[in-house]
């Protein structure tokens, strides 16, 4: 481990063997100097973290260079050729047609007959208030009786908002993220329509309600699904912590938050439970009490095996890393699985590789200890990763002889992204009610933008009380 050309692990090495030769320090002495050069081994290992070894965001690399321009490739700039755009084309149904009448005044004296007429479409956009009436015939018999027309169902109160207004405001709040207070504003100085922060709420709280049969029907398919996307993440809860789980696929979205990370909260969560198929994750320990097939995700292998190799200077990292690249784009080419020759030369190249790398990279032996106080040993980042390589030999390689199963699980994680999106613009839940809310409603959104269905559809289907065909 290296920082500025300084090799850490030698320097605090000399300081270890340093202390073991100074018989003069008290063992109170002794003791304070290990901490420190504990310390000193964690802080410098943080330094070296970036987003190429490590989970952390690319926007937190030190001195991050900035994407190089690029080369000019001699063409003219703007759409080339094959080049699907996006121009406007002109509508066979305009919504206005505004007739224009030639002054004949401006023409020149002589006879005229029609020719037609040549037209050009602007197009624009009208945010307006719509009020519709509705008014109820009311019939008197001969003694007095009334008799009143039944009003359509939904129409109960002598005021109230409709069907697009709600799906307008949860769109804005729940998929766009825009605060309360914004979505307030919007409707009163765009639409001239006076709403408030609570009718805002309340409109969240009817879409969660109306949603109950799609997380039922969504935990069914996860749970019948071949393969599942596994993935949490921490947020907070009006000042705690807690956690938001997410199981995916292709074609559905679950989030459900939870108070507890581990298996607590995903036997809450209803799937797992129930689930076969083959769980793609990133080595979180309570999966593994589930006794479905598993699948590791490589793209934290590879971001570990570099730290391992650039900061702790492990060969056999470099070559593993290489080696899972190399099968990856083997995958790719062979159309998402390679046959049973390829894949067994593979997988013995991959074991040669782990028992060089047990060489280079032994298991520690145990220290002195005290009677009674054994525990487990201290391992190496590296050594840890080594022994989850060699372990779980058949999760990290399933991608090469599955074709359901990916090299990563980025798929979980590109779904779980927008709700870390939420947590900086709104910086909390106020209460886990708030929570499931959001999580219902994204599951939802989710899973009708992965059947082709746009939010602002999804929304208005389910206020009108119909359902995307997908669901029926």
């Amino acid at each position: 481990m290296k920082i500025d050309s300084i090799d850490i692990e030698a320097a605090l090495q000399k300081a270890r063997d340093a202390i073991d030769k100074d018989e003069q320090l008290s063992a109170s002495s002794r003791s304070i100097i290990e901490v420190l050069i504990l310390l000193i081994s964690l802080l410098a290992g943080r330094l070296n973290l970036n987003s190429k070894n490590s989970s952390k965001p690319p926007s937190t690399d030190p001195n991050r260079e900035k994407t190089p321009a690029k080369k000019r490739a001699g063409r003219k700039p703007g759409g080339q050729k094959g080049h699907i755009g996006k121009t406007l084309t002109k509508v066979d149904d305009p919504d206005f047609i505004e007739p224009i009448k030639i002054d004949r005044r401006t023409l020149p004296p002589g006879r005229y007959s029609d020719g037609g007429y040549e037209s050009r479409q602007v197009f624009d956009i009208e945010l307006s208030r719509v009020v519709t009436e509705y008014r109820a015939q009311i019939l008197v018999d001969e003694s007095g009786m009334r008799f009143v027309a039944s009003f359509p169902e939904g129409v109960s109160k002598a005021v109230q908002y409709g069907s697009g207004l709600k799906a307008h405001s949860v769109y804005m709040s729940q998929y766009q993220l825009i605060p309360y207070n914004r979505i307030q504003d919007h409707f009163e100085d765009q639409i001239n329509v006076p709403i408030s922060q609570g009718s805002i709420c309340n409109f969240n709280k009817e879409a969660f309600c109306l949603l109950a049969d799609f997380e039922n029907r969504a935990k069914q398919e996860l749970a019948d699904a071949q393969i599942a996307h596994a993935d949490e993440t921490g947020i907070n809860k009006n000042g705690d912590r807690i956690w938001l789980h997410n199981l995916s696929n292709a074609q559905w979205t679950l989030f459900y938050p939870h108070e507890k990370r581990g298996k607590e909260a995903m036997d809450a969560m209803g799937v797992l439970p129930a689930f076969k198929g083959t769980l793609c994750h990133d080595h979180w320990k309570p999966y593994y009490k589930y006794g479905c097939t598993h699948a590791l995700c490589n793209a934290h292998h590879l971001r570990e095996l570099t730290f391992a190799w650039e900061q702790d200077g492990q060969q056999w990292a470099k070559k593993i890393k290489e080696l899972l690249e190399t099968i990856n784009k083997d995958v790719i080419i062979h159309a998402g699985v390679l046959d049973a020759v390829e894949s067994k030369k593979y997988r013995k190249k991959y074991k040669n590789l782990i028992k060089q790398a047990q060489v280079e990279c032994p298991e520690p032996e145990r220290p002195p200890t005290k009677k009674g106080k054994r525990g487990r040993i201290k391992k190496s980042k590296s050594r840890n990763l080594l022994e989850r390589l060699k372990n779980y030999e058949d999760d990290v390689l399933r991608f090469m002889e599955n074709e359901h199963v990916p090299f990563t699980n980025n798929l979980g994680e590109n779904d779980i992204r927008m709700t870390k999106v939420q947590q900086k613009i709104s910086g909390c839940f106020r209460s886990l009610e708030g929570a499931h809310i959001f999580c219902r409603i994204r599951s939802y959104l989710s899973t009708c933008r992965k059947h082709g269905v746009k939010s602002s559809l999804a929304l208005n289907l389910l206020f009108e009380g119909k359902l995307p065909d997908f669901l029926k």
